[in-house]
Protein backbone atom coordinates (compact mmCIF):
# COMPACT_ATOMS: atom_id res chain seq x y z
CA UNK A 1 0.00 0.00 0.00
CA UNK A 2 1.12 3.57 -0.66
CA UNK A 3 -0.40 5.14 2.48
CA UNK A 4 1.44 5.78 5.76
CA UNK A 5 0.57 7.23 9.16
CA UNK A 6 3.00 10.11 9.68
CA UNK A 7 1.52 11.87 12.71
CA UNK A 8 -1.12 11.41 15.38
CA UNK A 9 -3.02 13.04 18.20
CA UNK A 10 -5.03 11.68 21.09
CA UNK A 11 -6.98 13.43 23.84
CA UNK A 12 -7.42 11.82 27.24
CA UNK A 13 -10.53 9.62 27.26
CA UNK A 14 -13.03 10.27 30.05
CA UNK A 15 -15.76 12.67 31.05
CA UNK A 16 -14.88 16.13 29.74
CA UNK A 17 -17.37 18.61 31.14
CA UNK A 18 -15.40 21.58 29.81
CA UNK A 19 -14.90 20.25 26.28
CA UNK A 20 -17.61 19.95 23.64
CA UNK A 21 -17.38 17.85 20.48
CA UNK A 22 -15.73 20.62 18.46
CA UNK A 23 -13.07 21.22 21.13
CA UNK A 24 -12.22 17.53 21.24
CA UNK A 25 -11.91 17.41 17.45
CA UNK A 26 -9.63 20.46 17.39
CA UNK A 27 -7.37 19.15 20.16
CA UNK A 28 -6.74 15.79 18.47
CA UNK A 29 -6.38 17.30 15.00
CA UNK A 30 -3.93 19.96 16.22
CA UNK A 31 -1.76 17.33 17.89
CA UNK A 32 -1.72 15.15 14.78
CA UNK A 33 -0.82 18.02 12.48
CA UNK A 34 1.91 19.24 14.81
CA UNK A 35 3.28 15.71 15.14
CA UNK A 36 3.44 15.32 11.37
CA UNK A 37 4.81 18.83 10.88
CA UNK A 38 2.05 19.86 8.48
CA UNK A 39 -0.26 22.83 8.22
CA UNK A 40 -3.81 23.02 6.95
CA UNK A 41 -2.64 24.12 3.51
CA UNK A 42 -0.71 20.84 3.14
CA UNK A 43 -3.76 18.67 3.72
CA UNK A 44 -5.93 17.75 0.72
CA UNK A 45 -8.81 15.93 2.38
CA UNK A 46 -10.42 15.51 5.79
CA UNK A 47 -12.43 12.59 7.20
CA UNK A 48 -14.31 12.45 10.51
CA UNK A 49 -15.40 9.24 12.22
CA UNK A 50 -18.44 10.08 14.36
CA UNK A 51 -21.43 7.99 15.43
CA UNK A 52 -23.62 10.44 17.41
CA UNK A 53 -27.12 8.86 17.12
CA UNK A 54 -28.52 11.80 19.07
CA UNK A 55 -25.81 12.04 21.74
CA UNK A 56 -25.12 15.65 20.70
CA UNK A 57 -27.19 18.00 18.51
CA UNK A 58 -24.37 18.39 15.99
CA UNK A 59 -25.35 16.13 13.12
CA UNK A 60 -23.43 17.86 10.32
CA UNK A 61 -20.06 18.07 12.00
CA UNK A 62 -17.36 17.09 9.51
CA UNK A 63 -16.52 20.74 8.78
CA UNK A 64 -15.79 21.35 12.47
CA UNK A 65 -12.29 20.06 11.71
CA UNK A 66 -11.67 22.98 9.36
CA UNK A 67 -11.53 25.49 12.21
CA UNK A 68 -8.40 23.74 13.51
CA UNK A 69 -6.28 25.64 10.97
CA UNK A 70 -7.27 28.39 8.51
CA UNK A 71 -5.53 26.46 5.74
CA UNK A 72 -8.12 23.69 6.00
CA UNK A 73 -10.93 25.92 4.78
CA UNK A 74 -12.51 24.70 1.54
CA UNK A 75 -10.87 21.28 1.77
CA UNK A 76 -13.28 18.36 1.30
CA UNK A 77 -14.58 17.13 4.66
CA UNK A 78 -16.54 13.90 4.97
CA UNK A 79 -18.21 12.33 8.01
CA UNK A 80 -18.14 8.52 8.21
CA UNK A 81 -20.65 6.64 10.38
CA UNK A 82 -20.31 2.90 10.98
CA UNK A 83 -21.46 2.56 14.60
CA UNK A 84 -18.49 1.67 16.84
CA UNK A 85 -16.31 1.23 13.75
CA UNK A 86 -16.89 4.81 12.57
CA UNK A 87 -13.26 5.76 13.21
CA UNK A 88 -11.94 2.85 11.18
CA UNK A 89 -14.44 3.66 8.43
CA UNK A 90 -12.94 7.15 8.25
CA UNK A 91 -9.41 5.71 8.02
CA UNK A 92 -10.52 3.15 5.45
CA UNK A 93 -12.09 5.89 3.31
CA UNK A 94 -9.03 8.13 3.58
CA UNK A 95 -6.80 5.22 2.56
CA UNK A 96 -8.74 4.85 -0.68
CA UNK A 97 -8.11 8.51 -1.51
CA UNK A 98 -4.42 8.38 -0.59
CA UNK A 99 -3.64 5.03 -2.22
CA UNK A 100 -5.25 6.19 -5.43
CA UNK A 101 -3.01 9.26 -5.48
CA UNK A 102 -5.99 11.62 -5.49
CA UNK A 103 -4.99 12.89 -2.06
CA UNK A 104 -1.33 13.13 -1.04
CA UNK A 105 -1.93 14.08 2.61
CA UNK A 106 -5.13 13.33 4.54
CA UNK A 107 -6.30 14.15 8.04
CA UNK A 108 -8.54 11.66 9.85
CA UNK A 109 -10.22 12.43 13.17
CA UNK A 110 -12.42 10.15 15.25
CA UNK A 111 -14.44 11.82 17.97
CA UNK A 112 -17.42 11.36 20.26
CA UNK A 113 -19.03 13.39 23.03
CA UNK A 114 -21.09 10.90 25.05
CA UNK A 115 -21.34 12.36 28.54
CA UNK A 116 -23.75 15.12 27.52
CA UNK A 117 -26.52 12.51 28.01
CA UNK A 118 -27.26 10.46 31.10
CA UNK A 119 -26.68 6.70 31.10
CA UNK A 120 -30.17 5.93 29.86
CA UNK A 121 -29.83 8.46 27.07
CA UNK A 122 -26.52 6.97 25.93
CA UNK A 123 -27.97 3.47 26.15
CA UNK A 124 -30.85 4.51 23.90
CA UNK A 125 -28.50 6.23 21.44
CA UNK A 126 -26.21 3.22 21.19
CA UNK A 127 -29.24 1.01 20.65
CA UNK A 128 -29.69 2.81 17.35
CA UNK A 129 -26.87 0.65 15.98
CA UNK A 130 -29.02 -2.47 16.23
CA UNK A 131 -31.67 -3.90 13.86
CA UNK A 132 -34.76 -1.97 14.88
CA UNK A 133 -37.22 -4.31 13.19
CA UNK A 134 -36.27 -7.07 15.65
CA UNK A 135 -34.08 -5.54 18.34
CA UNK A 136 -35.68 -2.17 19.11
CA UNK A 137 -35.53 -1.47 22.81
CA UNK A 138 -32.58 -3.78 23.43
CA UNK A 139 -29.48 -2.30 25.01
CA UNK A 140 -26.04 -3.23 23.73
CA UNK A 141 -25.25 -5.10 26.95
CA UNK A 142 -28.32 -7.20 26.14
CA UNK A 143 -27.11 -7.69 22.59
CA UNK A 144 -23.65 -8.87 23.62
CA UNK A 145 -25.18 -10.96 26.38
CA UNK A 146 -26.64 -12.98 23.52
CA UNK A 147 -23.12 -13.56 22.18
CA UNK A 148 -22.06 -14.79 25.62
CA UNK A 149 -25.10 -17.04 25.91
CA UNK A 150 -24.50 -18.46 22.43
CA UNK A 151 -20.87 -19.15 23.35
CA UNK A 152 -21.89 -20.90 26.56
CA UNK A 153 -24.47 -23.03 24.73
CA UNK A 154 -22.04 -24.03 21.98
CA UNK A 155 -18.83 -24.46 23.97
CA UNK A 156 -18.44 -23.60 27.65
CA UNK A 157 -19.29 -20.92 30.22
CA UNK A 158 -17.04 -17.95 29.32
CA UNK A 159 -17.45 -16.20 32.70
CA UNK A 160 -13.98 -16.92 34.08
CA UNK A 161 -12.23 -15.93 30.84
CA UNK A 162 -14.29 -12.73 30.71
CA UNK A 163 -13.20 -11.89 34.26
CA UNK A 164 -9.54 -12.48 33.34
CA UNK A 165 -9.94 -10.12 30.38
CA UNK A 166 -11.36 -7.37 32.59
CA UNK A 167 -8.54 -7.76 35.13
CA UNK A 168 -5.90 -7.65 32.37
CA UNK A 169 -7.27 -4.60 30.65
CA UNK A 170 -7.69 -2.62 33.86
CA UNK A 171 -4.11 -3.51 34.78
CA UNK A 172 -2.89 -2.37 31.37
CA UNK A 173 -4.76 0.93 31.68
CA UNK A 174 -2.70 1.81 34.76
CA UNK A 175 0.20 2.37 32.34
CA UNK A 176 -1.85 4.59 30.01
CA UNK A 177 -2.15 8.23 31.11
CA UNK A 178 -4.86 8.77 28.47
CA UNK A 179 -7.12 6.02 29.84
CA UNK A 180 -10.52 6.79 31.33
CA UNK A 181 -10.33 4.31 34.21
CA UNK A 182 -6.87 3.80 35.68
CA UNK A 183 -8.03 1.52 38.45
CA UNK A 184 -7.21 -2.13 39.06
CA UNK A 185 -9.81 -4.82 39.70
CA UNK A 186 -9.27 -8.36 40.95
CA UNK A 187 -10.57 -11.66 39.68
CA UNK A 188 -12.90 -12.30 42.61
CA UNK A 189 -14.57 -8.93 42.09
CA UNK A 190 -15.06 -9.55 38.36
CA UNK A 191 -16.40 -13.06 38.94
CA UNK A 192 -18.97 -12.03 41.54
CA UNK A 193 -22.25 -10.13 41.38
CA UNK A 194 -22.37 -7.45 44.08
CA UNK A 195 -23.66 -3.97 44.77
CA UNK A 196 -20.49 -2.60 43.22
CA UNK A 197 -20.57 -5.06 40.33
CA UNK A 198 -24.23 -5.58 39.46
CA UNK A 199 -25.57 -7.83 36.74
CA UNK A 200 -26.31 -5.63 33.72
CA UNK A 201 -27.55 -8.24 31.23
CA UNK A 202 -27.10 -11.86 32.18
CA UNK A 203 -24.30 -13.01 32.12
CA UNK A 204 -22.64 -9.59 31.69
CA UNK A 205 -21.80 -7.71 34.87
CA UNK A 206 -20.70 -4.10 35.15
CA UNK A 207 -17.09 -5.30 35.08
CA UNK A 208 -17.72 -6.78 31.62
CA UNK A 209 -18.88 -3.49 30.09
CA UNK A 210 -16.90 -0.65 28.50
CA UNK A 211 -17.22 2.94 29.64
CA UNK A 212 -19.22 5.96 28.55
CA UNK A 213 -16.41 8.27 27.47
CA UNK A 214 -15.68 11.50 25.66
CA UNK A 215 -12.59 11.79 23.51
CA UNK A 216 -10.94 12.14 20.13
CA UNK A 217 -7.98 10.72 18.23
CA UNK A 218 -6.47 11.73 14.90
CA UNK A 219 -3.92 10.59 12.32
CA UNK A 220 -2.26 12.24 9.36
CA UNK A 221 -1.94 9.82 6.43
CA UNK A 222 0.51 10.56 3.61
CA UNK A 223 1.23 9.04 0.20
CA UNK A 224 4.53 7.33 -0.53
CA UNK A 225 5.43 10.12 -2.97
CA UNK A 226 5.76 12.65 -0.14
CA UNK A 227 7.14 10.32 2.53
CA UNK A 228 10.60 11.90 2.44
CA UNK A 229 9.08 15.00 4.03
CA UNK A 230 8.27 13.17 7.27
CA UNK A 231 10.45 12.04 10.17
CA UNK A 232 8.43 8.92 11.03
CA UNK A 233 6.02 6.63 9.25
CA UNK A 234 3.93 3.56 9.96
CA UNK A 235 2.76 1.63 6.94
CA UNK A 236 -0.31 -0.49 6.24
CA UNK A 237 0.53 -4.06 5.31
CA UNK A 238 -3.21 -4.60 5.01
CA UNK A 239 -6.51 -2.83 5.64
CA UNK A 240 -9.63 -4.94 5.23
CA UNK A 241 -13.28 -4.29 6.01
CA UNK A 242 -16.17 -6.76 6.12
CA UNK A 243 -19.86 -6.02 6.68
CA UNK A 244 -22.25 -8.76 7.78
CA UNK A 245 -26.01 -8.96 8.20
CA UNK A 246 -27.46 -6.49 10.72
CA UNK A 247 -30.00 -8.76 12.51
CA UNK A 248 -28.61 -10.98 15.25
CA UNK A 249 -31.10 -13.62 14.16
CA UNK A 250 -29.35 -13.97 10.80
CA UNK A 251 -26.03 -15.09 12.31
CA UNK A 252 -24.54 -17.80 14.50
CA UNK A 253 -23.20 -15.48 17.15
CA UNK A 254 -20.60 -17.82 18.64
CA UNK A 255 -18.82 -18.07 15.26
CA UNK A 256 -18.02 -14.33 14.97
CA UNK A 257 -17.95 -14.85 11.22
CA UNK A 258 -17.50 -11.24 10.05
CA UNK A 259 -14.52 -10.46 12.29
CA UNK A 260 -12.93 -13.82 11.50
CA UNK A 261 -13.23 -13.27 7.75
CA UNK A 262 -11.83 -9.73 8.02
CA UNK A 263 -8.82 -11.06 9.94
CA UNK A 264 -8.25 -13.87 7.45
CA UNK A 265 -8.37 -11.45 4.52
CA UNK A 266 -5.92 -9.12 6.29
CA UNK A 267 -3.51 -11.97 6.98
CA UNK A 268 -3.68 -13.05 3.35
CA UNK A 269 -3.13 -9.50 2.09
CA UNK A 270 -0.20 -8.96 4.44
CA UNK A 271 1.27 -12.40 3.75
CA UNK A 272 1.33 -13.34 7.43
CA UNK A 273 -0.24 -15.62 10.02
CA UNK A 274 -1.18 -14.93 13.60
CA UNK A 275 2.29 -16.05 14.71
CA UNK A 276 3.75 -12.98 12.95
CA UNK A 277 1.61 -10.49 14.89
CA UNK A 278 3.39 -8.98 17.90
CA UNK A 279 0.65 -6.79 19.37
CA UNK A 280 -3.09 -6.24 18.86
CA UNK A 281 -5.70 -3.72 19.87
CA UNK A 282 -9.11 -5.39 19.59
CA UNK A 283 -12.69 -4.36 20.21
CA UNK A 284 -13.54 -5.27 23.80
CA UNK A 285 -16.74 -3.23 24.09
CA UNK A 286 -17.73 -6.13 26.33
CA UNK A 287 -15.35 -8.77 27.62
CA UNK A 288 -17.09 -11.48 25.60
CA UNK A 289 -16.11 -9.54 22.46
CA UNK A 290 -12.40 -9.80 23.31
CA UNK A 291 -12.75 -13.53 23.95
CA UNK A 292 -14.36 -13.95 20.54
CA UNK A 293 -11.65 -11.75 18.99
CA UNK A 294 -9.00 -14.09 20.43
CA UNK A 295 -10.55 -16.87 18.38
CA UNK A 296 -11.09 -14.65 15.33
CA UNK A 297 -7.37 -13.82 15.37
CA UNK A 298 -6.56 -17.53 15.26
CA UNK A 299 -4.93 -17.70 18.69
CA UNK A 300 -7.31 -20.55 19.50
CA UNK A 301 -9.76 -22.84 17.75
CA UNK A 302 -13.49 -22.22 18.12
CA UNK A 303 -14.50 -22.63 21.73
CA UNK A 304 -10.90 -22.86 22.97
CA UNK A 305 -10.21 -19.17 23.57
CA UNK A 306 -10.92 -19.34 27.29
CA UNK A 307 -7.86 -21.49 27.90
CA UNK A 308 -5.64 -19.07 25.97
CA UNK A 309 -6.91 -16.18 28.10
CA UNK A 310 -6.62 -18.02 31.41
CA UNK A 311 -3.06 -19.11 30.58
CA UNK A 312 -2.03 -15.46 30.15
CA UNK A 313 -1.20 -15.69 26.44
CA UNK A 314 -2.81 -12.27 25.83
CA UNK A 315 -1.02 -10.52 28.71
CA UNK A 316 1.67 -7.86 28.11
CA UNK A 317 4.35 -10.55 28.33
CA UNK A 318 2.30 -13.27 26.65
CA UNK A 319 2.33 -14.89 23.23
CA UNK A 320 0.28 -12.03 21.72
CA UNK A 321 -0.29 -8.96 23.93
CA UNK A 322 -3.86 -7.76 23.42
CA UNK A 323 -5.03 -4.29 24.42
CA UNK A 324 -1.92 -3.08 26.27
CA UNK A 325 -3.61 0.35 26.18
CA UNK A 326 -6.41 -0.92 28.45
CA UNK A 327 -8.77 -1.43 25.53
CA UNK A 328 -12.29 -0.10 25.35
CA UNK A 329 -12.91 -1.72 28.72
CA UNK A 330 -10.61 0.62 30.67
CA UNK A 331 -9.07 3.08 28.19
CA UNK A 332 -12.62 4.10 27.25
CA UNK A 333 -14.93 3.87 24.28
CA UNK A 334 -15.90 7.24 22.76
CA UNK A 335 -17.54 5.47 19.85
CA UNK A 336 -16.35 7.45 16.85
CA UNK A 337 -12.84 7.80 18.26
CA UNK A 338 -12.21 4.13 19.00
CA UNK A 339 -10.93 2.92 15.63
CA UNK A 340 -8.58 5.88 15.22
CA UNK A 341 -7.36 5.45 18.79
CA UNK A 342 -6.44 1.83 18.07
CA UNK A 343 -4.25 2.95 15.16
CA UNK A 344 -2.57 5.60 17.30
CA UNK A 345 -1.84 3.12 20.07
CA UNK A 346 -0.33 0.58 17.68
CA UNK A 347 1.69 3.22 15.80
CA UNK A 348 3.23 4.44 19.06
CA UNK A 349 4.18 0.88 20.04
CA UNK A 350 5.75 0.13 16.65
CA UNK A 351 7.92 3.25 16.87
CA UNK A 352 8.86 2.69 20.50
CA UNK A 353 6.99 5.82 21.58
CA UNK A 354 4.35 4.31 23.88
CA UNK A 355 5.90 5.48 27.15
CA UNK A 356 4.90 3.39 30.16
CA UNK A 357 2.69 1.27 27.87
CA UNK A 358 5.64 0.23 25.71
CA UNK A 359 6.15 -3.50 25.49
CA UNK A 360 9.54 -4.84 26.58
CA UNK A 361 10.53 -5.51 22.98
CA UNK A 362 9.43 -3.05 20.32
CA UNK A 363 6.96 -4.98 18.13
CA UNK A 364 7.43 -5.38 14.39
CA UNK A 365 3.82 -5.98 13.37
CA UNK A 366 0.65 -4.71 15.02
CA UNK A 367 -3.01 -5.38 14.33
CA UNK A 368 -6.19 -3.37 14.94
CA UNK A 369 -9.59 -5.11 15.01
CA UNK A 370 -12.47 -2.63 15.33
CA UNK A 371 -16.12 -3.73 15.32
CA UNK A 372 -19.32 -1.88 14.60
CA UNK A 373 -22.63 -2.98 16.11
CA UNK A 374 -23.17 -6.65 16.91
CA UNK A 375 -20.13 -7.72 14.86
CA UNK A 376 -21.84 -6.18 11.83
CA UNK A 377 -18.86 -4.19 10.56
CA UNK A 378 -15.34 -5.49 11.08
CA UNK A 379 -12.25 -3.46 10.18
CA UNK A 380 -8.74 -4.91 10.41
CA UNK A 381 -5.43 -3.13 9.84
CA UNK A 382 -1.98 -4.70 9.92
CA UNK A 383 0.66 -2.05 10.61
CA UNK A 384 4.47 -1.90 10.54
CA UNK A 385 7.03 0.80 11.22
CA UNK A 386 8.89 1.89 8.10
CA UNK A 387 10.57 5.11 9.25
CA UNK A 388 11.45 6.64 12.58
Amino acid sequence: MDAFIVGWGHTPFGKHDALDLESLIHEAASQAMAGAGVEGADIEGVWLGHFNSGMVPDGFCSSMILHTDPGLRFKSAIRCENACASGSAAIYSALDAVNSGRCKIALVVGAEKMSALDTQGVTTALGGASYQAEEAGMSFPQIFAQFAQAYANAYEDPAEAMAHIAVKNHSNALRNPLAHMRKSVDLDFCMSVSDRNPLIADPLKLSDCSLISDGAAAVVIAHRDVLSSFQKAVGFRAAEMVSDYLPLSAKRLELFEGPTLAVQRAYQKAGITVSDVDIAEVHDCFTIAELLCVEALGLAERGQGSAVVREGQTQRDGRLPINPSGGLKAKGHPVGATGVSMHVMIARQLLGEAGDMQLGQVPDLGLCLNLGGGAVNSAVSVLEAVKG
